[in-house]
């Protein structure tokens, strides 16, 4: 079977045709990169409440949670085309992820992963009063 490339699309078809919907199984969120022991500690506790990953493309950073969308049919379209969300209208075959391999420049699968790249960049860690109360983190999204 020949592989379509962007350059060797036939006129009149779309990407779509020729994908298997990469970027409808997974929603990425920007976050801001962490500077410190508690940043990183955030970011890890997110990690371990599934299959969560972390990955970073030059300057920015990102909080990867996999899942199908509920309206990704089994042709890898999308059965709410003509109604979906504006991110998804949005969303062009211009950058999608068709032929991009999934490299990133740093990509951290595990909490563990992320917590020995904190240990390696980082001042020595201060160690933590066992009686100050804990805060749980809250993701901000920015507009």
């Amino acid at each position: 079977m020949t592989t379509v490339t962007r350059e060797t699309l036939p006129p009149g078809e779309v990407l779509c045709a020729y994908c298997t919907a990469r970027c409808c199984r997974y929603f990425a969120m920007q976050i801001d990169a962490p500077k410190t022991w508690e940043q990183f500690d955030h970011m890890r506790w997110y990690m371990i409440h599934g299959a969560i990953s972390v990955f970073v493309d030059g300057e920015s950073w990102y909080l990867m949670v996999p899942g199908d969308c509920q309206h990704l049919q089994a042709d890898h379209r999308c059965g709410i085309y003509e109604t979906r969300p504006q991110i998804c209208r949005d969303y062009s075959t211009d950058v999608c992820e068709y032929d991009n391999d999934g490299v990133y420049d740093q990509y951290f699968e595990t909490a563990d992963q992320l917590w020995e790249y904190a240990q390696a960049i980082l001042p020595a860690r201060p160690r933590r009063d066992p009686k100050a109360p804990v805060s749980l983190p809250v993701l901000q999204m920015s507009h």
